[in-house]
């Protein structure tokens, strides 16, 4: 079967708009006709040298002139499901009793503060973290603008494996849908009435980024150089190294649009040369920069639907329950749009501008004394430590959910400034005080008693 109808209908008795379904008929389209989307390496070049951040100290200047005319959107639509998580992700403390979403308010509170400029900050939320997020922030009244605080992402109907139809979970009807990726965010900016009410504040450029990247803070010499080169749209990556070979890439067409090629749009037998970080040396920290008025035009150009490639995932209806039949989620991804801006730039940054939070070893990472809170509320390196170099391996099967990490760290995460990788296996405990240093491998089960120094 595969017959679009069922979720046209579907969709518009959720409420949902047409431009939403539009787009999603768009991609259903793809799945059907088999479209893989797949980019050779003969239609890109490499990217040699790409501006850095640390040569961006002159535009400072222009980023404080820039600043009243822009605004921080944060995506705070994950659950964190990977994590055993059923609320939103960024709702986990991090530091010092803090959530992701406490350091972002108060990251925006203190340039104000600093600048006495009201940059908004806007929340794009989904169906499921929405009421827990807008009651967080209901308790920092002096951050609300005349912008509403948040806007909703899309839902989109889960498609059975089968036959490609709409999905049917009567046990659990949210599992009948998901979200369809954050490149839906272009279109829920549209959709929502927040594009125009933005324009209509005077915003001209947004700086967008994940609620769960804690590197990722409004910098006035990126939004300096961004205002000053007049480009629609721009990038932060990063220098790809071993471990994120894997990983997709930043790349450039023959028309000179710059373009990303994830995994999935590798040519199987081209994945050697797509691993080469010497080739092809960066890669999307999903921290983006946009001009909401090239935006406009390219959504008007477009019929609200921006041609951003496919990523279809298979998962479980019911992610408790793996045997649960398998569905299609389709999905794109928001640095995607990098190839419709002609144009667009990338610059590049260092690692503490990208320090994501997907799994509970990256949790224990942050919460760590390997990162501290700063005056000025950025979630830094401590001294002497270089967590982004601190490799934790923790047992999937002990470890996996954060009920999980918090009951085998009671008291907290140990000292890592001086460590620099942690492997655990099997179950292991921790006491309170414990000093992890230099390179440590545990086994379990094992009980680690307070105050242990584990080393070697």
């Amino acid at each position: 079967m595969s017959d679009f109808d069922p979720f046209a209908r579907k969709m518009r008795d959720a409420g949902l708009p047409g431009v939403a379904i539009r787009s999603f008929q768009h991609y259903f389209g793809q799945l059907v006709a088999g479209s893989q989307g797949l980019i050779p390496d003969a239609d890109l070049a490499p990217i040699p040298e790409l501006p850095a951040l640390a040569e961006l100290e002159d535009s400072r200047a222009a980023g404080e002139r820039a600043l009243a005319h822009t605004a921080v959107v944060k995506l705070n639509g994950g659950l964190g499901t990977s994590m055993g998580m059923t609320r939103a992700k960024s709702l986990l403390p991090i530091k010092e009793g803090l959530s992701f979403l406490d350091v972002i308010v108060r990251q925006v509170l203190w340039i104000r503060e600093r600048t006495r400029c009201p940059v908004p900050l806007v929340l794009m939320d989904s169906f499921r973290t929405r009421e827990d997020s807008l009651a967080l922030l209901a308790h920092y009244p002096t951050l609300a603008t005349s912008l509403a605080p948040d806007f909703l992402q899309h839902k989109v109907p889960r498609i059975r494996k089968g036959d490609l139809s709409p999905v049917a979970w009567p046990e659990q009807p949210e599992h009948e849908w998901c979200p369809p990726g954050h490149g839906d965010l272009y279109i829920a900016l549209l959709t929502s009435g927040m594009l125009d009410a933005l324009l209509g504040a005077g915003i001209r450029r947004v700086f967008v980024s994940n609620a769960d990247n804690l590197g990722a803070v409004l910098d006035l010499g990126i939004l300096g150089w961004f205002a000053e080169s007049g480009a629609p749209f721009a990038m932060e990556v990063k220098e790809r190294t071993l471990s994120d070979r894997k990983g997709g890439h930043l790349a450039r067409l023959a028309d000179g649009r710059l373009v990303l090629r994830e995994t999935a749009q590798c040519p199987p037998e081209e994945r050697e040369s797509f691993e080469d970080v010497m080739r092809w040396p960066y890669f999307n920290t999903n921290n983006l920069w946009i001009d909401l008025r090239a935006l406009k035009e390219a959504l008007d150009e477009h019929q609200g639907v921006l041609p951003l490639p496919l990523i279809c995932n298979e998962k479980p209806v019911d992610p408790k329950h793996p045997a649960s039949p398998r569905v299609y989620q389709l999905e794109t991804a928001m640095g995607a749009a990098i190839s419709v801006f002609p144009g667009a730039r990338a610059i590049r940054v260092g690692s503490e501008r990208f320090a994501p939070v997907k799994t509970t070893a990256d949790l224990l990472r942050v919460r760590s004394d390997a990162y501290v809170l700063t005056p000025d509320e950025r979630v830094v390196a401590a001294p002497g430590a270089d967590p982004a170099h601190l490799t934790i391996d923790l047992d999937p099967t002990f470890y996996r959910t954060v009920p999980q990490l918090e009951e085998r760290f009671p008291a907290g995460p140990p000292s890592l400034v001086a460590c620099r990788s942690l492997q655990v296996r099997g179950n292991v405990c921790f006491g309170a005080g414990v000093v992890c240093r230099g390179g440590v491998r545990l086994e379990g089960p094992l009980e680690i008693a307070d105050g242990s120094v584990l080393e070697g």
